[in-house]
């Protein structure tokens, strides 16, 4: 080897293993669903081969990775996690300065509602309102009793099946010839969706976003009329114990980035990242109707979104660290 290359390589070497050191290693919670795993790998080769960090994986959840990392500072990262279900301990995690909400992980928050197909609001506009639902509710055909009419609501034991039946209740839907029809599973559920809309059939239930389904197929979100009351909802609709529920859209789900206080100071640019990182729901649900589609793991999906998607994901970095993770796929 040329003196002049060997010294150029040892350069090299010498910058990856300095950038290494200024960011160390970095564990992100790697969640057990489809859009979390995508966002981790994500992750983990952006802030490897774009900040030179010793970036890992490692098997996480929402509650355990949460109180882990409240209480003994690790994984450094939890790429999306549902930050309602423990803010109380969040909160008191970042007024104590051992954690950070660095970002949103998904821009538009999780998005929960009742729908109907597309083609459905497309031949009677009324039926993205709840009043044109009830109008219309012959159109339903239940699956085992043509008298009644279907609702399809959260498989049984799911937190949205009680917010679900009370949001059922508080609008008088059975008054209209609704029944409540429990699909049984998640797989139950997305499937009553597709087998209606491989026949152009009427549907009306539950359903949340960002998910494959919504990636596939186009659904219209059902208006209450009645905007979102977060305080009832909070109080009664989530409530298994609610006698007189009301009407209420949804609120927004945040789903937040959170990092430990230790990296964010560590490694302030690799922090950065994090502050501008974010999916929209629609892009999230093309993302994961590929995955379902092609039966793809997170890395996959990652290498997917990385290559198809370089517009997204190069706002989210300076140019020179874009450019390093170009070279790096």
């Amino acid at each position: 080897m040329k003196p002049q290359m060997a010294l150029v390589l040892s350069l090299v070497l010498f910058t990856i293993q300095a950038q290494a050191a200024s960011c160390g290693k970095v564990t992100i919670a790697d969640m057990n669903w489809n859009s979390a795993t995508l966002i981790a790998n994500v992750d983990r080769f952006i802030l490897k081969h774009g900040y030179g960090c010793d970036a890992e994986l490692i098997p996480g959840d929402t509650m355990p990775t949460g109180t882990s990392m409240i209480e003994k500072g690790q994984p450094d990262i939890a790429p999306e996690l549902w930050s309602n279900s423990l803010k109380t301990a969040l909160d008191k995690g970042v007024q104590e300065k051992r954690l950070r909400y660095a970002g949103k992980s998904l821009l538009d928050g999780g998005e929960e509602g009742f729908w109907v197909p597309a083609y459905l609001v497309k031949k009677y506009p009324d039926l993205a309102t709840i009043e044109g639902i009830k109008k219309h509710a012959k159109l339903f055909e239940h699956p085992e009793d043509p008298e009644q009419s279907a609702f399809y609501t959260c498989p049984a034991g799911w937190n949205c099946q009680i917010s679900a039946g009370n949001l059922f209740k508080a609008m008088h839907l059975n008054k209209s010839g609704f029944t409540i029809v429990d699909p049984g599973s998640s797989a139950g559920l997305s499937g009553s969706i597709a087998k209606a809309y491989e026949r152009g059939e009427a549907w009306f239930g539950y359903y949340w976003s960002p998910t494959a389904v919504l990636g596939k197929y186009d659904m219209v979100k059902v208006d209450f009329g009645s905007g979102v009351d977060e305080k009832e909802f909070v109080s009664c609709t989530t409530q298994t114990d609610c006698e007189a529920p009301k009407p209420t859209m949804y609120p927004p789900s945040p789903v937040h980035t959170i990092t430990t206080e230790e990296f964010a100071k560590r490694a302030p640019k690799a922090y950065e990242y994090f502050t501008k990182r974010g999916f929209t729901n629609n892009n999230m649900n093309q993302i994961l109707a590929w995955m379902e589609d092609n039966q793809a793991d997170g890395e996959e999906a990652m290498f997917y979104f990385l290559e198809s998607y370089p517009k997204i994901w190069q706002a989210w970095v300076p140019q020179d660290v874009a450019k390093k993770v170009k070279q790096a796929l």
